[in-house]
């Protein structure tokens, strides 16, 4: 996008891969993002259905915990949508987008203006994710008590209303700029549409489910996850991509890869959303095109000395203690 208050500008400081490679990174592909909708949704409804056909602790609780996953999942193809990543016509990008962020209470036009802000300012004054990652490590204690909180549901509101635009704020960062007056008049107008979208959506459909008699079903199967375990999913992943980085200057030092076992990389970060340096130095490429990306990185040496980690050495450093300040005398 090149409108002024539209754009996710691309990182000049990088090293560049060649431009025949980028033209195939960043080519989309409509079978796989309909593939990656396809299966997220199917692993919420499955998860829904052993929970209804079973409803015992030990198939409800687990089934929490998989659907709020998969919540995460929602994110994050409403995060590609965000970016125009999904699909070439811009009418089907935005509504399998906002499809996407409405089920998971989240207005996808008010994060793509969020969002544009953290990618075209990574670390400076302007990034509205400051908040959620900066100053890391602060110690094992503060994180576990942030995580903690978050699986209470204590800071849900916070979550939501920064997908609503507001700024994100936490104990030791005020962010004073509102990201929504960072925009083009078209995006301001289609991200206040989206958000009494939403909004209604989330009045509408716990009515609709209390009228048809599963209330209690859709309380516990879908609103109790977006506002626990969700939580510390989100804050952990933005940690981990973010928190106690070797630099904020150096674009691959500022955002961290981190690799793990699949499985483990499919629940806490879905959609591949763990290669994160090569979503920072290439925006354009889809998802699903990520792998590769990192391959051709590794192979011109782009990454050679990055912040690529396994996720248990990332762990370490972000639940470390702080690092002291110097004495001055």
């Amino acid at each position: 996008m090149s409108v002024a208050g539209e754009e996710f500008r691309d990182d000049v400081r990088r090293r560049g891969l060649p431009a025949e490679v980028v033209r195939r990174l960043t080519r989309l592909d409509p079978w796989k993002a309909s593939l990656a909708v396809a299966e997220t949704i199917a692993v919420i409804g499955l998860s829904v259905a052993a929970a209804l056909l079973w409803w015992h602790p030990l198939v409800v609780v687990p089934a929490i915990v998989l659907i709020a996953t998969r919540q995460q999942a929602l994110f994050v193809l409403a995060h590609d949508a965000a970016h125009y990543r999904m699909y070439e016509r811009r009418w089907l990008n935005d509504l399998i987008g906002r499809l996407c962020g409405t089920l998971a209470g989240i207005s996808m036009c008010t994060y793509r203006v969020v969002h544009r802000l953290h990618h075209n300012h990574l670390y400076e004054a302007q990034d509205p994710d400051i908040p959620l990652h900066g100053g890391y490590p602060r110690g094992a204690g503060y994180l576990a008590k942030k995580l903690v909180k978050d699986l209470c549901g204590l800071t849900a509101w916070k979550t939501y209303a920064y997908f609503f635009g507001a700024p994100a704020i936490n104990d030791d960062h005020r962010q004073a700029n509102r990201p929504l007056d960072d925009t083009s008049p078209r995006l301001r107008r289609a991200a206040r549409r989206d958000r009494w979208f939403v909004a209604g959506f989330h009045v509408a459909a716990p009515l609709a489910a209390v009228a048809a008699g599963y209330g209690i079903e859709y309380l516990l199967l879908w609103l109790l996850p977006l506002v626990t375990v969700l939580q510390p999913l989100l804050r952990l992943r933005a940690v981990c991509e973010h928190g106690a980085v070797a630099s904020t200057t150096v674009p691959e030092l500022a955002s961290r890869t981190n690799l793990g076992p699949k499985w483990l990389l499919w629940l806490v970060f879905p959609h591949h959303v763990h290669y994160h340096i090569e979503h920072h130095l290439y925006p354009a490429v889809p998802h699903y095109n990520l792998p590769a990306c990192h391959a051709a990185l590794r192979e011109h040496a782009i990454l050679d000395g990055a912040e690529v980690r396994r996720l248990d050495d990332t762990l370490a450093r972000i639940f470390a203690a702080p690092k002291a300040k110097p004495a001055h005398g």
